[in-house]
């Protein structure tokens, strides 16, 4: 039986906050797109920061925790593991694999938004 490792693409804490964070907006309705045929996911609107927090599809992330969506080396390192196509900063299209990267941060610092 094979054995399933965590992070296979060893991506650093930034870029699989980075990569999870981008994975809720393109499956966002107002934020995103799925191309049903290849599995990739579209960022129709990146998120910015105002004040302490950012605004994810609809969760309230910390600012520090989407600081990679400013960071052009995050992208560098998503794209050249294939998880992104290059095209940073004019567009973000995930690849099907960056769709499905399990990056094990899913739940974990996401809070529904209140406004």
């Amino acid at each position: 039986m094979a054995i399933v490792r965590k992070n296979p693409l060893k991506l650093n804490k930034l870029q699989l906050r980075t990569l999870v964070l981008a994975q809720i907006v393109a499956r966002d309705e107002n934020s995103g797109q799925i191309d049903e045929a290849t599995g990739e996911g579209t960022l129709l609107r990146v998120p910015h920061a105002h004040g302490d927090h950012v605004h994810v599809g609809q969760f309230t992330v910390a600012a520090r925790d989407a600081s990679g969506f400013d960071n052009p080396a995050v992208w560098v390192v998503l794209t050249r593991k294939g998880l992104v196509k290059e095209g940073y900063p004019g567009s973000i299209v995930l690849t099907r694999d960056g769709m499905e990267y399990d990056t094990g941060l899913g739940d974990h610092f996401l809070e529904e938004s209140d406004h």
